[in-house]
């Protein structure tokens, strides 16, 4: 993870009971907690390792429209808006900046698909507009990119991960919610097939429903009581360069590189065309759900084949609440970042735009996507076990919309109307 994450203090004793139990320490869940404690309702959030210590503090930090899904755009825009007001809302700066977002591309096939994206959303009353090679000079210049083209949505934007979900979480303490760090959920208490409880490492609470943001652990978790969820893993390599002189502070998305200003001055950079695919047991459980992303993505797969397989075939499937379970023998996802795909990133990046030859590089991570056949995430009650819902398989996205998402989450645990219509998050649509 980065080094630059704040920790926070939170107490070691679980109340007996409470109302509402969020399993996951991630943006999402930071961002129900919040929700729900700001409506005075009685919250404990339990985190298996530190607030934001996976994906929530390992993202790029990009918070976009761009290039969503039709129907997921909404959860965005809606986001888009939380954003803007964090600062006030939490008391301190989470490094939000409006400063737009752009993906470039060489090919007039790409270009056609951005166009046809925008038709796709052209009722939503987006600022996004496609961009000439001349257009990319003047807001990005020195470049030597050769562009055909691009799109470009100058009210996207971008915060930073390393302070965002750890200010979220402690104005959601300073609301009342109880937060319990380095501690594992289980499972969940049940009486009559309906949720009681949460059964943890150091003991159990009672409650009357239970939220889980369990990211990249989640369908572990949930196969342990019996339900599917189909999610699989990626992992993304990212690189912070030391400060330096950029062309923009536009976050600038091209086919096989990626960059966006840091608060620090420095830039997070990034393989756009490259992600990790460590074969798991799973893909050969699921891996046919996803042939249709397979036919896409393929390019961007760098598949392999080794220790990961055998540590999640070593990794127990079922146990019960007095079980030592995976969650605390392994606590927190840290898999070392891939220097060879940080290293084409910023030779790529240089390529296009020179003045990144003087980058240097301060520190490099790597982060677990939980990817779901078609890409959103699942945020819904669980019919099979009433009392539980589930916020997750957000497939890389779910920092830009995590405080939408925590919202249209805590929305559905209390039986409230929605932020935004919850119906293309449905669990049978997968």
């Amino acid at each position: 993870m980065t080094k630059l994450l704040e920790k926070i203090a939170t107490p070691d004793i679980l109340p007996a009971k409470v109302t509402v139990v969020i399993i996951g320490g991630g943006i999402v869940g930071v961002s129900a907690a919040l929700a729900m404690a700001e409506k005075n309702i009685d919250v404990v959030l339990i985190e298996k390792g530190h607030i934001a210590c996976e994906q929530s503090s390992r993202n790029l930090g990009w918070i976009r429209k761009t290039s969503r899904h039709a129907h997921d755009v909404p959860l965005a825009a809606a986001a888009d808006k939380m954003w803007v007001n964090m600062a006030e809302r939490v008391g301190e700066d989470v490094g939000y900046r409006q400063n737009g977002i752009m993906f470039l591309t060489r090919s007039d096939e790409q270009m056609s698909i951005y166009d046809d994206w925008l038709n796709s959303v052209a009722d939503l009353q987006l600022d996004s507009r496609l961009m000439s090679a001349k257009d990319i000079d003047v807001l990005v210049p020195g470049g030597k990119g050769d562009w055909k083209g691009g799109i470009y949505t100058p009210s996207d934007g971008r915060a930073e991960p390393a302070k965002a979900a750890t200010a979220i979480a402690k104005a959601a303490q300073r609301k009342g919610v109880t937060i319990v760090q380095n501690c594992a959920v289980r499972t969940l208490l049940l009486e009559g097939g309906k949720v009681t409880g949460v059964a943890t490492e150091k003991g159990e609470i009672r409650c009357e429903q239970v939220l889980l943001c369990g990211g990249a652990w989640s369908r572990r978790f949930l196969g342990n009581l019996g339900v599917s969820l189909p999610t699989l893993p990626l992992v993304c390599s990212v690189l912070r360069t030391t400060p330096m002189e950029g062309p923009s502070d536009i976050a600038v998305g091209g086919p096989d590189f990626s960059f966006r200003k840091h608060d620090d001055g420095g830039y997070i950079v990034t393989q756009r065309g490259g992600l990790d695919a460590h074969v798991t047991p799973d893909h050969l459980l699921i891996g046919m759900r996803y042939l249709e992303q397979l036919k896409t993505q393929r390019s961007f797969l760098r598949i392999k084949f080794g220790k990961e397989f055998f540590k999640q075939l070593g990794m127990a499937k079922t146990w019960d609440a007095s079980t030592i379970t995976p969650f605390e023998k392994y606590r927190i996802n840290d898999p070392a970042a891939n220097p060879i795909l940080n290293n084409e990133a910023l030779t790529n990046l240089r390529q296009a735009w020179p003045v990144f030859e003087q980058a240097q590089i301060a520190e490099a991570w790597a982060g677990i996507l939980e990817v779901t056949p078609d890409s959103n995430p699942v945020i819904e009650r669980i019919d099979q076990i009433p009392g539980l819902t589930i916020a997750t398989g957000f497939s890389g996205h779910g920092f830009g919309t995590g405080p939408a998402a925590g919202q249209l989450a805590a929305d559905l645990v209390l039986e409230e109307e929605p932020i935004v219509d919850p119906t293309p998050y449905r669990f049978s649509r997968l």
